[in-house]
């Protein structure tokens, strides 16, 4: 059992993630990719609608086989061709220099072992591959970073091991990316979750 069937009602994940605000961001990272995509943490499919006509095929992988469940529905009324697969962004069952785009939505934040992880997806995409993502993290602020270091230990126990505190563009940098365009803000809600990385990045080697 994974963590999001260990913690998180995966329906309520689901509601979670399709709040209005978020549709924003969903639309600005996943209209960008093209060709052979990967999906990192596919979930409920709730990215398949904003691909576009550029996109050869959605290949997401997510390790819950409840979420997986709720995204082959949305993948049958997608008008995008998908291939879903049960496995962990650590292990990605996909060969070198297969793949254009590396697509995340709010993903890093769970994976345990987030540099691993990424240097798979690294390892996955094809010379002048791109990494496109949203996620949230660290803020600047020194008391919403004090509060989100307090307050991680818990959160992940109760939201499928979410860290409120990971700096998401120190780790795409330390997997071997180099960030080509990088953009943070706070969306609407509590800051300690809601501060925002979202930008695109390619291998360095």
């Amino acid at each position: 059992m994974n963590v999001y069937d260990r913690w998180v009602f995966p329906p309520l994940l689901d509601l979670v993630m399709r709040q209005s605000q978020l549709e924003r961001y969903r639309r600005e990272v996943v209209a960008a990719a093209s060709g052979r995509v990967l999906e990192i943490g596919v979930g409920s499919g709730l990215n398949f609608p904003f691909y576009g006509e550029q996109v050869e095929i959605v290949i997401g992988i997510d390790p819950s086989p409840r979420l997986l469940a709720m995204g082959s529905r949305r993948a049958d009324a997608a008008t995008v061709r998908t291939q879903l697969i049960q496995a962990s962004a650590t292990a990605i069952p996909l060969g070198d220099d297969t793949i254009d785009t590396v697509v995340m939505t709010w993903t890093l934040c769970s994976i345990p072992d987030p540099l691993i992880a990424l240097r798979e997806m690294r390892r996955v995409l094809k010379p002048g591959g791109r990494l496109m993502f949203v996620e949230h993290g660290l803020s600047p602020e020194p008391r919403v970073e004090s509060w989100q270091h307090r307050l991680t230990p818990i959160w992940r126990k109760v939201a499928g091991g979410c860290h409120l505190d990971r700096k998401m563009d120190d780790l795409v940098r330390a997997a071997g990316f180099d960030l080509t365009e990088l953009r943070n803000e706070y969306a609407d809600g509590p800051r300690i979750m809601t501060y925002m990385y979202a930008g695109s990045a390619r291998s360095t080697a």
